[in-house]
């Protein structure tokens, strides 16, 4: 039965689309594609809107520039490094963002930025071309790239906020923010709001102001007078990021998170903690004494790569697993420090994804 009336579609779409699905059994990912298709076609035979089909062809483009521009970095750690379009290269802020980007470099990672002025340029200059991402977005007043990422194929043009924002946090390993105005404001309480809740991370967070600077301690003031006091946010939950007024201290947060801690994954009902290496029994039965208040039941266990993980880039790393208690995030936050004061750091390690 013919599905593809040949009069009303381009005959090279048609031929094109016959082949790919000839093909589509031996892609290693033939699964996935099919169940993506078929939401499309499921979708055609709804009633929505011309504009309803811009929104998801937008979306998809989107998509499609970010995943081929990330994938030949897919191995590398990044640092998303969010800031004021405004800062002015000649003020202490940008210079010092300058230095944050260029040590982030030397210590091995990529940095990601909006790619416009002010912070997001400074990124790009301190860490280079070679070493950074610029995200940019088209907005009626701010949508030409700094020339520290501009004409560089890293440089990606989103049309949406939303699919912009999602690979500033996929990607990273790491977030910083230094001041900024609205969007800055919405990039922390986003970044916080998926910490807490772990739909992003955990992830180190710092929050840097210039050595006088008391523009984040002045916000963390009104979080702990009109959240906290009400009830609202848990005193815990300011475990998930650090204010700081050190470039030493923020690179070493951001560093020192992956000495000992890997990576996370949730396999059911189950929290596995990946560690790059193997912690002594004593020290287990310790973290079952101080953070029994993260568990749902059971105990911290050690453990080798569960069935569902096989095959997985990082199956030959000891493990952590437990049932966890999602409502106690900056507890996690923690448990992940206490973790990594039981071994060395090493310049970065090898990314999650590492194959």
């Amino acid at each position: 039965m013919d599905l593809l009336p040949q009069s009303s579609l381009d005959p090279q779409f048609v031929e094109a689309l016959s082949q790919f699905l000839k093909q589509l059994p031996e892609h290693p990912n033939s699964q996935l594609i099919q169940r993506s298709l078929s939401v499309l076609m499921w979708m055609a035979r709804e009633e929505i809107d011309r504009a309803d089909w811009k929104i998801v062809t937008a979306t998809l483009q989107d998509l499609e520039k970010a995943f081929i521009a990330f994938y030949p970095h897919r191995h590398t750690r990044k640092v998303t490094i969010f800031g004021s379009a405004r800062i002015m290269p000649e003020s202490a802020e940008y210079q010092l963002a300058v230095k944050f980007a260029r040590r982030l470099a030397d210590l091995g990672f990529m940095v990601l930025t909006g790619a416009g002025g002010g912070i997001m340029q400074a990124g790009n200059e301190g860490a280079t071309k070679e070493h950074s991402f610029g995200l940019n977005i088209d907005l009626p007043f701010e949508n030409i790239a700094n020339e520290f990422i501009a004409d560089d194929p890293k440089l990606i043009n989103f049309k949406y906020f939303f699919t912009r924002k999602l690979f500033f946090l996929r990607e990273s390993d790491a977030i910083a923010l230094f001041p900024g105005g609205f969007g800055t404001q919405d990039e922390a309480f986003e970044t916080l709001t998926l910490c807490q809740t772990g739909k992003y991370g955990p992830v180190p967070l710092v929050l840097i102001d210039e050595p006088d600077g008391d523009y984040w301690k002045n916000w963390q003031s009104h979080l702990k007078e009109n959240l906290l006091e009400q009830g609202l946010i848990s005193a815990d939950d300011f475990s998930l990021y650090t204010i700081t007024n050190s470039l030493e201290e923020a690179c070493g947060i951001i560093q020192n998170f992956y000495c000992v801690y890997h990576s996370c994954r949730q396999v059911n009902d189950t929290l596995v903690m990946r560690l790059n290496w193997e912690l002594e029994d004593y020290i287990i039965e310790k973290f079952n004494e101080d953070y029994q208040d993260i568990l749902i039941s059971g105990k911290i266990e050690k453990s080798h790569a569960l069935p569902q993980e096989k095959g997985d880039s990082t199956e030959a790393l000891p493990r952590l697993i437990f049932k966890f208690n999602r409502q106690r995030s900056g507890r996690l936050y923690q448990l992940i420090n206490e973790i990594n004061q039981y071994g060395t750091c090493f310049v970065v390690e090898k990314h999650p994804e590492y194959k």
